[in-house]
């Protein structure tokens, strides 16, 4: 029997199938333990995370008042390390071209009513002016896998090209990227590259599942795209991604796989995932989600959020247009500090409109509101929508970033800085109304810097911008 060791680098031994079985039977043996709840709650209390199998004993609680204070513990935690600050990106899709045969997804290579597609640098540089044109400031780069028509050579190219586009007063500042695991020398060539952070979603936890699902192509090896994360750190990315898509396989699997994958990074590197994704299985061309009996209802995906929030307090939170206007507010308050926001997954969907609704999507958005529009519902609700990029341009990434984090020193930067990247929308891009109602939410948020010296360097540098100066930060 392969023994579970969460420092290994073996898929096999880090995400080990009898102890994820072993902590789904322990949960549910103790579902109906309420003193073992509350004692595991109270030390979520501390901050400091809860291991693999106190996240799935909580998963098992259906106690209401226990499962009150366990989104109220959420909501505190998210509070206390972020603030109300919510970051927003877009996702880029370059190439809808792939080699592999994913059944969820209709890239798959058998797929023959997809319209194929790869941009040239012409015609991402049209696609960034679209997004800068926004307000964007920070993308996610996507791509299928492909050796032709998507190597690691055109990826490199396609960031140069982003990186070098200022349109009027726009600039993309990062540039995550999503593309297929890869050697740690391609890893080494992206951070070279300039990247922020690395994201490749795991999918499935279940070997046996995660195979049928991907029954051709490179990503049919398990081991391999699993131990992606260990070759992109050896690769010198300090930021990496991790994610599942719930509803592929049973959701207690995969959130236990989800929280030992943190894990695992914490034990061999000393620093866990900058960020972890949340999306459910969504409609797409050819793709019925009805085939997928495991999706998760809402009320189960709140939960799993604010378990993922307590348990790992100081990794952030993504969620993109997949999900509801409706399910995005219910998860904002208790755990996502992330959301996407006027998303095409369309290639070239930017630049050409037509294209939003056309069949070279990866997967159809349920949040299709513009980036104007979810900056004045997040202001309206009382958060500070951020396009800050700060800590990955001065190099607070990795274990630096996560230092600034667990000392609680995050806010003097996060929080000036989300206002100075605010202030940089509300002049550039902003309707009347958003404008109106982000200028009154700074003035409210400049009060409540605790560090004088910060908070009048911030309200020097947002009278400068009004000015026509444009990108400060701390």
């Amino acid at each position: 029997m392969t023994r579970y060791n969460p420092a290994s680098s073996r898929a096999e031994e880090f995400i080990n199938d009898q102890e994820i079985l072993d902590t789904i039977e322990y949960a549910q043996k103790n579902k109906d333990n309420l003193e073992l709840m509350r004692k595991v709650l109270e030390k979520g209390k501390k901050q400091q995370g809860l291991t693999h199998r106190e996240a799935a004993l909580l998963l098992e609680c259906e106690d209401e008042q226990i499962l009150a204070e366990m989104f109220e513990l959420a909501k505190q935690i998210k509070e206390r390390i972020y603030g109300r600050r919510i970051v927003l990106f877009a996702p880029l899709y370059l190439s809808n071209y792939c080699v592999n045969g994913c059944v969820y997804c209709p890239y798959h290579q058998k797929n023959k009513h997809i319209r194929r597609k790869k941009l040239t640098q012409e015609e991402i540089r049209k696609e960034v002016i679209a997004l800068q044109d926004m307000g964007h400031k920070r993308l996610a780069l996507e791509s299928g896998e492909d050796p032709l028509h998507s190597p690691i050579e055109y990826i490199l190219e396609s960031i140069d090209t982003i990186y070098n586009i200022h349109h009027k007063n726009g600039a993309i500042r990062r540039v995550n990227v999503n593309i297929a695991a890869t050697s740690v020398e391609n890893y080494k060539k992206l951070e070279q590259a300039g990247i922020g952070t690395y994201i490749l979603f795991q999918e499935t936890y279940h070997k046996e599942t995660y195979e049928q699902l991907h029954p051709t192509g490179p990503k049919h090896d398990y081991a391999y795209h699993t131990e992606a994360m260990d070759r992109a750190m050896e690769g010198d990315i300090d930021d990496v991604g991790i994610g599942v898509l719930f509803g592929l396989y049973k959701y207690r699997y995969d959130f236990v796989g989800l929280i030992m994958h943190a894990e695992h990074l914490e034990a061999k590197f000393g620093v866990g995932p900058h960020t972890i994704s949340v999306p459910r299985i969504r409609p797409a061309d050819d793709i019925d989600v009805s085939e997928f009996p495991e999706a998760i209802v809402d009320s189960l995906f709140k939960k799993i959020v604010a378990l993922i929030r307590i348990s790992t307090p100081y990794t952030g939170m993504i969620i993109s247009t997949r999900e509801s206007a409706s399910s995005r507010e219910e998860v904002l308050e208790i755990g996502v500090s992330q959301i996407s926001g006027g998303s095409s997954t369309s290639v070239g969907g930017y630049a050409e409109k037509e294209l939003l609704e056309d069949n070279s999507a990866q997967f159809d958005t349920s949040d299709k509101r513009t980036l104007d529009e979810i900056i004045y519902w997040l202001m309206n609700s009382g958060y500070v929508p951020s396009f800050c990029t700060a800590c990955y341009r001065a190099g607070r990434t990795g274990d630096r970033f996560m230092a600034l984090a667990k000392s609680g020193q995050i806010g003097n930067v996060c929080q000036p800085n989300s206002l100075m990247t605010l202030t940089e929308y509300l002049l550039d891009y902003a309707s009347p109304e958003t404008k109106k109602l982000g200028e009154q939410l700074i003035q409210k948020e400049l009060a409540h810097i605790l560090d004088a010296n910060v908070k009048r360097r911030s309200e020097e540098y947002i009278l400068q911008m009004e000015h026509g100066s444009r990108d400060f930060r701390f």
